[in-house]
């Protein structure tokens, strides 16, 4: 079955919801009109029965007159023509009646006369319909007289209720049907400027990423949305071109040492050779080899990396991964002339992955060894900040320009003649390095140090 769109579902819950109001409305309504009829009928039965009580006989302490008729119709006029009256004595003995039939006198209504207290309740008549009555008693002289029975039949009341609800009954529908053409042409109105958009994204392909949704300039949940589409392809943008130079210098990496390797095999069968010469020609090609591994094999890491070590993470100490550094740097610096040293440490934790950690530090290690001249030095040093850990690879090399301090973490980047491929490096190095430490959620940067060099400061949080 194929799902509703948003359309026709808004349009449902507008409609919904509309209904229920309405449903809610008509209940609430009805019953406050059967209330206010009820209530209206009640003091109208108090009226007739308060002027049927004051009316002044000629002795004070005689009952009511027997005849009810004229002295109703005289005081009341037409509009009580349906109130049924008669009188009784104390004891519940009918005295006189203004019209037929007779009206019935419950127990309740008697016990609570003998008290001096009225009584309302609904009835059947003997001619089979309802009537809303009132029993009251007449005090003269201290003692009761009369009561006082005053009835109105509740046939007007209920064709009233009748036609309200059979308004009701046409009237919600009809609401429920506009309600509904007015949700759809609200949802229409609504979701047009996410048509628009729609279209206009579909319009935009990866091989021009350059164009941004338009904004209504009204500040709206959908320029909201354009603004975090047009983000979106931003990011996309970058992403898409970082893609394609990494694609492109990938393939230049590969394409030389594998054109070396050809090379090499060709001249080796244009002629015989001594064995002596096939020896080399091998030997040299599984250098070039080694290299295409090398640089595989980085590719691979700094992929893994962009994405997030899948490794579990442990807690690492980072102290012998310092002593590791330092003992690396010490064997890479033999003959070279430069001085591996140890500085300030502390006692630190973290949690990631050692493995990748310690390719981070000895990755800087093995470029500041690389790239110091004889007579100079290389630190290690590792500091405890208030919620991170610092290590810091310091060197007196040939530093770095700040217009290219960022852009040294780019995939196969090599800035001058000094970082060229017969250091035996990929560019990869630093790239890698920022991955991994990005992954572990710190941070990876550079800048020069005072007396020239560099320093390279990697900020983890603290475990």
């Amino acid at each position: 079955m194929k799902p509703l769109s948003i359309r026709a579902r808004l349009t449902l819950w507008y409609t919904g919801v509309v209904v229920l109001i309405l449903l809610l409305v008509s209940v609430a309504a009805y019953s406050l009109l059967r209330w206010h009829l009820y209530n209206d009928l009640d003091a109208s039965l108090f009226t007739v029965a308060g002027v049927l009580r004051e009316a002044p006989p000629a002795d004070p302490t005689a009952p009511l007159p027997p005849d009810l008729e004229p002295l109703v119709r005289g005081f009341l006029g037409p509009e009580f023509a349906d109130a049924l009256m008669q009188l009784l004595d104390p004891e519940g003995r009918l005295r006189s009646r203004a019209l037929r039939p007779a009206l019935p006198l419950s127990y309740q209504a008697r016990v609570n006369a003998l008290r001096g207290e009225p009584t309302l309740e609904t009835v059947q008549l003997t001619t089979g319909d309802e009537a809303r009555l009132l029993t009251m008693p007449v005090v003269r002289g201290g003692r009761i007289v009369d009561l006082v029975q005053v009835a109105m039949p509740l046939r007007r009341t209920r064709q009233t209720l009748l036609r309200y609800v059979e308004t009701l009954l046409v009237l919600v529908p009809l609401g429920a049907v506009l309600s509904a053409a007015g949700g759809w042409l609200l949802a229409r109105r609504a979701l047009r400027p996410v048509d628009r958009m729609s279209q206009s994204a579909l319009r935009i392909s990866a091989e021009d990423l350059s164009r941004r949704l338009e904004r209504r300039g009204t500040q709206d949940e959908i320029d909201r949305l354009a603004d975090t589409l047009n983000a979106m392809l931003a990011r996309l943008e970058a992403a898409f071109g970082e893609m394609q130079r990494f694609t492109a210098d990938a393939a230049h990496e590969l394409r030389t040492p594998l054109t070396a390797l050809r090379g090499g095999i060709e001249i080796a069968l244009r002629a015989e050779r001594s064995p002596d010469e096939y020896r080399r020609v091998l030997a040299s090609s599984i250098e070039e080899v080694d290299q295409l591994i090398r640089l595989a094999e980085d590719l691979l890491l700094l992929s893994r990396s962009s994405v997030g070590l899948s490794a579990a993470r442990q807690l690492v100490d980072l102290e012998p991964l310092c002593l590791e550094a330092l003992e690396l740097g010490v064997r890479l610096a033999k003959g070279k002339g430069v001085n591996v040293s140890m500085g300030a440490t502390v006692p630190a934790n973290v949690h990631g992955d050692a493995g990748a950690l310690r390719r981070v530090l000895l990755n800087l290690v093995d470029n500041a060894v690389k790239y110091t001249p004889a007579g100079g030095s290389v630190v290690i040093s590792l500091a405890r900040l208030a919620d991170s850990v610092a290590l810091v690879v310091e060197d007196t090399g040939i530093g770095i320009d700040p217009a290219d301090a960022k852009r040294i973490f780019e995939p196969f980047l090599r800035l001058d003649a000094g970082r060229n491929r017969d250091t035996g490096g990929s560019g990869l190095g630093l790239a890698i390095a920022r991955s991994i430490v990005l992954a572990h959620g710190g941070t990876l940067e550079v800048d020069n140090r005072p007396g020239g060099g560099s320093r390279f400061t990697i900020n983890l949080p603290a475990a």
